[in-house]
């Protein structure tokens, strides 16, 4: 199964989190990785991550600007 790290730079800091875990208690952040995954890494990535706005459930703050819910 898919396995997500992260690493502090610290001895003994590596975390490991699988899909399972990620999708029950933060599902949104699966999506985040996966379009950060796609983007360059530099400035201009790091600005357009900043811009995605993923959301678990239907209710969302942005009525004003028509978003579009994808089905997944």
């Amino acid at each position: 199964s898919k396995i997500y790290r992260q690493y502090s730079g610290y001895p003994g800091g590596l975390k490991e989190t699988t899909f399972d875990q990620l999708i029950r208690k933060h599902p949104e952040r699966v999506i985040e990785k996966a379009v950060w995954g796609m983007l360059p890494k530099g400035p201009l990535g790091r600005e357009q991550i900043k811009k995605l706005k993923v959301y678990a459930g239907p209710e969302h703050r942005h009525e004003a600007q028509k978003p579009v819910a994808h089905p997944i």
